[in-house]
C-alpha cells in the first residue's frame, strides 16, 4: 500500500470518528470499535487480523495504563474526603496570590510529568483543577488546556521521561543537556501558547466535575484571604502533597538509581522495585488511608452529612466506598482508553508508515522540519507519544549525515514533533477529557488544539537555536 493510500485511509477514519462521536453521539468505546475495525479492513489486514489488533491493542492498553489510573482515582477519592486537595489548592492560592489560579495544576503537571506517566499526573492533578475551577469560575476549558499543554510537554521533551530519554540514548546527547534544553523549549512551548490562547479558552464555561467540588462555594473576590478555603481541620500543605509527591519521588529515584546506580546493586534493586509505577501509585494509596486515618474526624463527616450514613466505619470507608467511587470515577475513561489504544494498534503496524515517512525525508523542507514532521506523522498515526517518538528517531539517524543537524536539535525537533496530533487515538486525550469533564468536541478544542499550538511554536524554538548554534 502506498504512503497516499494509507494517508487517505486515515483521514476517512477521524473524519468518521468526528461524524459518529459528535454528530451521531456514539459513545466513543463503540465509535473507536466501528472507526478501529473499517479501518484496518481498509488497510488489508481483513476481518480476522483486524480484529486481533484490535483485541491485542486493547488488551495491552488496559494492561499498560489500567491499575495505575484505578489507584489514582482511589487517590482521588482520597485526597477529596481528607482535605488534601482544599490544602494544596491553598498552598497555590497563596503562591499566585489569588490570580492566574489556571498556572498552579499546569506546573504541577508540568514538574509532575517529567517522572511520572502522563496518566497518572492527570488523574492526580485532577481534584486540584476541578477545585480551583469551582473556587474562582475559571471554566474547566481553560484548566483542561493548560494543565493537560503542562504535562505534554514535559512528557515529550524532558528526560527522564522514558520515550525522549530513550531516543537522546539513541542519537547519544549529553543527557544534562538534553534535560536543560528540553526544559527551556517546555517553557517556551507552554507560556508563548498560555498568551495566545487563554483569553479563548476561556470563552466557553465547563463546569468541573461534580464529584471533586463537592460543598465547595465560590467567591468573585480577589483577596487572597477571600479565596482560601477555611474549612475547619484541614491538614497541614505537607501532609496534603504527599498523596501526590510520594508516587513522583519514588518514580524520580528508579530513573535516576537506573540511570546513574549499579545494576543489581542494594540501592538500584530496592528504587526500581519501589519506583515501578503501580507500586508506587500503592504506596501513594497507603500513605492516603493513613491520612485518612489522621484526617477521620472529616472524613466520617463528609459521609454523614453528604451520603447520609452518619454510622458508617471507618474502614468501611476507606476500604470499600473509596474504591467504589474511584472505580466509577475511571471506569468510563479506562475503557475509551482501551479502545483508543485499539485504533492506535491498527494504525501502527501498517507497513505504509515506513515510506510515508521517507517521502518526507526526501522532500525539499527545511532540514530541521524533517524530523518534526516524521514524529508529528507517526503521532498522529500511532497515537503514542514513546511510540511515535522512537519509531521516527529509528527512521531519522541513517538521514543524519545528509540532513547536517546537530543530535541534540533532531531530538528536540522529534520531541516537539511528538506534540502534534493528540487525538482519539491517543489513551491521554481520553483520559483528559473524562476527568477534566469534557465532552469529546470539547477535548479536541482543548486537548489537540493548544497541543498543536504548542507544536508549532517548539518547533520554532528549535529551529531558532540551532540557527544560532546553541545545539552544537
Amino acid at each position: 500500500m502506498s504512503a497516499g493510500i494509507f494517508l487517505l485511509i486515515l483521514v476517512i477514519a477521524i473524519l468518521a470518528l468526528v461524524v459518529m462521536i459528535v454528530k451521531l453521539k456514539m459513545h466513543p468505546v463503540l465509535a473507536l470499535f466501528i472507526a478501529a475495525l473499517g479501518t484496518g479492513i481498509s488497510l488489508g489486514y481483513g476481518v480476522i487480523g483486524t480484529v486481533d489488533y484490535v483485541s491485542s491493542g486493547f488488551g495491552n492498553t488496559l494492561g499498560s495504563v489500567g491499575i495505575t489510573i484505578i489507584l489514582g482515582a482511589i487517590i482521588s477519592m482520597a485526597i477529596e474526603d481528607t482535605g488534601a486537595a482544599k490544602a494544596i489548592a491553598n498552598f497555590f492560592i497563596k503562591l499566585f496570590r489569588g490570580k492566574n489560579m489556571e498556572l498552579a495544576p499546569s506546573l504541577t503537571a508540568f514538574i509532575m510529568s517529567i517522572p511520572v506517566f502522563g496518566d497518572i499526573t492527570m488523574v492526580l492533578t485532577a481534584p486540584i483543577a476541578s477545585m480551583l475551577s469551582k473556587r474562582k469560575h475559571i471554566s474547566m476549558s481553560t484548566m483542561a488546556s493548560f494543565t493537560g499543554l503542562g504535562l505534554f510537554l514535559t512528557h515529550a521533551l524532558v528526560p527522564p521521561t522514558p520515550g525522549i530519554l530513550a531516543i537522546a540514548i539513541m542519537f547519544k546527547t549529553d543527557l544534562g543537556m538534553t534535560i536543560m534544553w528540553g526544559i527551556v523549549v517546555s517553557l517556551v512551548g507552554f507560556f508563548v501558547p498560555y498568551f495566545l490562547l487563554r483569553k479563548w479558552t476561556a470563552k466557553e464555561w465547563i463546569e468541573p466535575n461534580p464529584e471533586f467540588v463537592r460543598d465547595m462555594a465560590e467567591t468573585h473576590s480577589d483577596s487572597v484571604d477571600d479565596i482560601l478555603i477555611k474549612d475547619p481541620g484541614l491538614p497541614n500543605t505537607v501532609l496534603g502533597f504527599l498523596p501526590l509527591l510520594l508516587p513522583v519521588l519514588l518514580i524520580s529515584a528508579s530513573s535516576f538509581a537506573q540511570m546513574y546506580a549499579t545494576e543489581g546493586s542494594a540501592i538500584y534493586t530496592i528504587c526500581t522495585v519501589m519506583g515501578n509505577k503501580v507500586i508506587a501509585l500503592f504506596v501513594g494509596l497507603v500513605y492516603s488511608v493513613w491520612l485518612g486515618y489522621r484526617q477521620r474526624t472529616m472524613v466520617r463527616g463528609i459521609y454523614a452529612t453528604t451520603y447520609n450514613q452518619p454510622n458508617i466505619k471507618f474502614n468501611e470507608i476507606v476500604l470499600d466506598k473509596w474504591v467504589a467511587r474511584g472505580l466509577v470515577v475511571c471506569l468510563s475513561p479506562l475503557l475509551i482508553t482501551a479502545m483508543g489504544g485499539a485504533f492506535g494498534n491498527v494504525l501502527k503496524n501498517s507497513p505504509a508508515l515506513a515510506p510515508l515517512s521517507e517521502m518526507i525525508g526526501n522532500s525539499s523542507i527545511p532540514t530541521i522540519v524533517v524530523p518534526w514532521a516524521i514524529a508529528a506523522i507517526m503521532m498522529i498515526a500511532v497515537g503514542s507519544m514513546t511510540t511515535a517518538g522512537m519509531t521516527a528517531a529509528a527512521i531519522v539517524l541513517p538521514m543524519m549525515p545528509d540532513l547536517g543537524l546537530a543530535p541534540l536539535a533532531a531530538v528536540m525537533a522529534i520531541g516537539s514533533g511528538c506534540l502534534m496530533g493528540n487525538h482519539y487515538n491517543n489513551s491521554g486525550f481520553w483520559v483528559m477529557g473524562q476527568f477534566f469533564h469534557l465532552n469529546t468536541q470539547q477535548s479536541v478544542k482543548y486537548v489537540t488544539i493548544p497541543c498543536a499550538v504548542s507544536s508549532v511554536v517548539c518547533l520554532i524554538t528549535v529551529a531558532i537555536m540551532n540557527a544560532v548554534g546553541i545545539f552544537g
